[in-house]
């Protein structure tokens, strides 16, 4: 990897598995400090070339005591670099430097306390010695002795060494989870680690991305043509408003539209980037071919490849046209980097169904550009705050790239489209109105396969349900229904049915959601 003044730097996170393992660079980029996430079994010759200065191993789902369960590197604890474990992290350093661990009698899952009973490196200007403090638990094993040179320093009803310490050798091992909100002192433990013991300045900034970025598309590019996807979500706007700040008008974008977009947002995508950056761009109004193409079509996922594969071929029309380009820009990030090699070194499949509408075929010959690839969402939208994007796209809620066709379960036409078009924008104005747009993670309306028989006025009705969700999270992984105030649902509601002709009921959606379904962009 290039290396420059922003990540020289750098800490390195080895993955066993543990599915809130982002989370731990979340915190680490939010201090001020580069990071990156490796699977475990990364080779000691690439650990020592990318010369951390600190180490951390995560979590994961195995039990250390079991034959064949992941270990770190043997490097990890030679290289004379801080180490810290955290949960099976802290077990695998633990019998790999000559402790003991098993199966604990007690487990320990969710809210927990652990009593400080020492003192060491990690808790300074946090915890102190007779301290109860919160944390997040989530362990069925327990160390039974910990290494030679440790000692304990906090201890719960269910880990008799919740954390131990060898600051002569700067090996810590906790046994919780830091880097969850649910630890109300984590991110001033990390921070701790990557600042006082590993002696990192925190001068990761996206002022300095943005320039060290700019640098790297100017030498890759040279004097190559770039093509962009430009779909106007939050990954793609400021890939190509970064791109275009270093190569100009060496960028073309390509906004196809499908027809299944939201509100406005065709006129938004051209008036932002056409007319107020002055991009080089494409408008391809492509809604007859998507929708005669989706007609009858009533499997989400043979919508998804539908609508995939057209977007192929009117990308690659639109390209031909303009005589082809030596580039292909596309708002990887970080999470797609990380999520496209699992804990084991394989491969698994980087662009998800759920969101994206597919590649590109082999057959167009371009070289990717990914200047995003670094980067977590929170830190693109920074970066596109820095490079002066509107707010109304910088912070806009996720949005999937089939669009409103995965919120139409069933058949689709224009008459559909239309009414929970309209249903969405006053739920979002008035979301907008009550000043709760930024406080929620992802808002939509849904038309519902289903038709509700009623009494509007002196007539009866027989038409569509649209329901209506939000949900609130902090890192894309788990979420929760946001709990708007009764008069609020009461007024949206009021408006979707006496505004929008075909719609006679509203219902708002109460469920949480577990990890991995819901509709991120």
């Amino acid at each position: 990897m290039h290396r420059d003044a922003f990540t020289a730097q750098r800490i390195l996170i080895l993955d066993f598995g543990s599915q809130v393992t982002q989370l731990i660079a979340r915190r680490l980029r939010e201090s001020g400090v580069y990071c990156e996430i490796w699977p475990f079994s990364a080779s000691p010759d690439r650990i020592r070339d990318f010369a951390p200065a600190g180490i951390i191993l995560s979590g994961g789902p195995a039990s250390v005591h079991e034959p064949g369960s992941p270990r770190a590197p043997d490097c990890v604890f030679t290289l004379g670099v801080p180490v810290l474990g955290i949960c099976y992290g802290q077990m695998a350093m633990c019998v790999q430097l000559g402790g003991e661990a098993d199966s604990g009698a007690i487990k320990e899952f969710g809210r927990a306390f652990i009593d400080i009973t020492g003192s060491c490196a990690l808790f300074h200007g946090t915890w102190s010695p007779g301290a109860r403090e919160q944390v997040w638990m989530s362990h069925g094993d327990h160390i039974t002795a910990p290494p030679p040179g440790f000692t304990t320093v906090a201890v719960s009803d269910g880990a008799p060494y919740a954390v131990i310490a060898d600051d002569a050798r700067r090996f810590y091992g906790l046994m919780f989870h830091p880097e969850v909100v649910h630890t109300p002192h984590g991110a001033h433990l990390l921070r701790n680690f990557t600042h006082d013991v590993c002696g990192c300045a925190g001068t990761w900034t996206m002022a300095g991305f943005r320039a060290t970025a700019i640098g790297k598309i100017r030498a890759e590019v040279g004097q190559g043509r770039v093509l962009c996807g430009l779909s106007g979500g939050v990954d793609s706007s400021v890939a190509a408003a970064l791109i275009h700040e270093a190569i100009g008008d060496q960028l073309t974008c390509i906004f196809v539209d499908h027809g299944l977009l939201r509100a406005n947002e065709a006129e938004d995508v051209v008036t932002t980037f056409r007319d107020r950056f002055a991009m080089r761009l494409v408008h391809r109004d492509a809604s007859d071919m998507f929708l005669s193409a989706l007609a009858g079509v009533t499997d989400p996922e043979a919508k998804r490849k539908t609508i995939g594969r057209l977007f192929i071929e009117v990308f690659e029309q639109e390209a031909t046209k303009l005589g082809g380009a030596d580039y292909l820009a596309q708002g990887t990030l970080y999470p797609d980097v990380i999520e496209s090699v699992s804990v084991t070194g394989g491969p698994s499949v980087t662009i998800k169904s759920h969101h994206n509408v597919g590649g590109l075929p082999e057959r167009m010959r371009m070289k990717l550009v990914e200047p995003l690839r670094d980067l977590f969402k929170d830190e693109v939208r920074a970066l596109g705050r820095e490079l002066g994007l509107p707010e109304a796209i910088v912070g806009r809620h996720p949005f999937p790239g089939p669009g409103l066709a995965i919120r139409i379960p069933g058949d689709i036409d224009r008459e559909k489209l239309a009414i929970l078009r309209h249903a969405d924008k006053i739920f979002i104005e008035e979301i907008r109105s009550a000043g709760l747009y930024d406080a929620i993670w992802q808002a939509f309306a849904v038309l519902l396969p289903v038709r509700s028989v009623g009494v509007m006025g002196d007539g009866r009705s027989y038409d569509q349900v649209c329901a209506l969700r939000a949900v609130t999270s902090t890192d894309g992984m788990t979420a929760e229904a946001y709990p708007f105030d009764p008069g609020f649902l009461n007024r949206v509601a009021n408006r979707i049915v006496n505004e929008v002709r075909g719609i006679s009921r509203v219902t708002y959606d109460l469920t949480s959601k577990p990890p991995g379904t819901i509709e991120w962009e």
